[in-house]
């Protein structure tokens, strides 16, 4: 029996997506999904619920159990967003990462070279 993580790795391919990008849309850490599949492990429902709320378009029931068709065909869902929709939020939440890790560089720099000119100041 196939698990959820061999689901989700054909949802990627339906998706046109990268593993990065799937795991940065739905907020895991990058290499998350390519580590669950090497491991052939379980996804947590935690993670579960992430994919649906970020891709409300995921039949859950076929992403649990394998059983009926990848996609919802509902008319009464919320519109369904495009790749391109997708991208962009992934894109986006890549630069809101980038923003904030170069903040921290530049608070550690700044302590360092305060750091540094203590020592030059004491020597």
């Amino acid at each position: 029996m196939s698990k959820t993580i061999n689901r989700i790795i054909q949802l990627l391919d339906a998706l046109n997506l990268s593993a990065r990008q799937f795991d940065l849309s739905i907020g895991s850490g990058n290499g998350y999904t390519l580590r669950m599949q090497k491991n052939n492990a379980s996804v947590g429902s935690d993670v579960i619920e992430r994919i649906i709320k970020e891709y409300p378009q995921i039949n859950l029931v076929w992403l649990m159990t394998g059983k009926g068709d990848m996609f919802v065909s509902q008319p009464e869902a919320k519109p369904l967003r495009s790749i391109t929709e997708i991208k962009a939020s992934i894109d986006a939440r890549i630069k809101a990462e980038a923003s904030e890790t170069d903040k921290k560089t530049k608070a550690l720099l700044k302590e360092l070279q305060k750091e540094i000119d203590d020592i030059i100041s004491k020597g």
